[in-house]
């Protein structure tokens, strides 16, 4: 991508929130999912979008860009995302991917400047079964063993399992992205620690029913039920929200189908660009 910039923001407790931009065009800010940072989770899709769009890919407290604080709860996070969000001084869109996604949602409730939100498969942790339970906490337990054994990168793998399906986990692996993820696996457990012990703003209906901005949840066609049943959540809650299936991508559209992802979020996007 060319035309690369960076924007820097100051959180209300000190810490430093950073991200690169890229391209021309309205703002659209990205937020990362779990795994990676800001580049790594959209680069691929930013790059079929700057023709028309300025991306911002801001990263997590200690990944990325940004600095390092060891306070990640999910207000924490929400209240990051907020800040940089607001300091670009312009009318913007919001995209997030999974845990990203819901953050987006929290801060769409929050902030005026956002126009429009497009979460790619956010999860909402309390419509998990004990089935979903059970193999989330075994993809955090198998994260945690090899992680402990200094094995980042399969410790990526392993917490992959449980978002991406076989197929995805393959395209991920070849592509690097585990590898490049790797050294962030102990922000991610101590992220999914924080996270679960904190409320889930986007489970709280209240929340969602503030969102002014509409909003199209974003679903591959292959993803797995819980994420279909956590969109329908969302757009059950939100007063003028639709859910719009990329077809046959799963959770990992962002690196599996990043052209047909990016195609979306100019459909739902560019309409609200165009002068009266």
């Amino acid at each position: 991508m060319s035309n690369q910039r960076t924007h820097y923001v100051t959180t209300s407790d000190g810490v430093t929130i950073g991200g690169t931009v890229h391209g021309e065009g309205p703002p659209l800010v990205f937020l990362q999912g779990g795994i990676g940072d800001g580049d790594i989770d959209w680069h691929r899709v930013a790059g079929h979008l700057t023709s028309q769009f300025t991306c911002y890919l801001p990263s997590l407290r200690g990944r990325g860009l940004s600095g390092d604080h060891p306070d990640l709860s999910s207000g924490r996070i929400i209240d990051d995302a907020v800040a940089y969000i607001d300091s670009i001084r312009e009318t913007t869109g919001l995209v997030g991917w999974s845990g990203g996604a819901s953050w987006a949602l929290a801060a769409a409730a929050r902030s005026d400047v956002v126009t429009g939100v497009a979460p790619f498969e956010p999860g909402i942790l309390s419509l998990a079964d004990e089935q979903v339970q059970a193999v989330i906490g075994n993809a955090v337990a198998r994260t945690g063993e090899l992680a402990a054994r200094g094995n980042l990168t399969a410790a990526a793998r392993a917490f992959a399992s449980f978002p991406f399906n076989d197929e995805e986990i393959a395209v991920a692996e070849d592509a690097g992205y585990f590898e490049a993820a790797g050294r962030y696996v102990p922000k991610l457990l101590n992220l999914l620690q924080q996270v679960m012990e904190s409320e889930d703003p986007t489970a709280d209906p209240a929340v969602l029913g503030a969102i002014s901005a509409p909003v199209v949840v974003l679903l591959g066609s292959d993803t797995k039920p819980f994420f279909t049943a956590s969109a329908r959540y969302v757009t059950d809650h939100v007063p003028n929200a639709r859910i719009r299936v990329i077809p046959g991508a799963g959770h990992a559209a962002p690196l599996t189908h990043p052209e047909a992802l990016a195609k979306a979020l100019t459909e739902v996007f560019a309409p609200a660009q165009k002068p009266a």
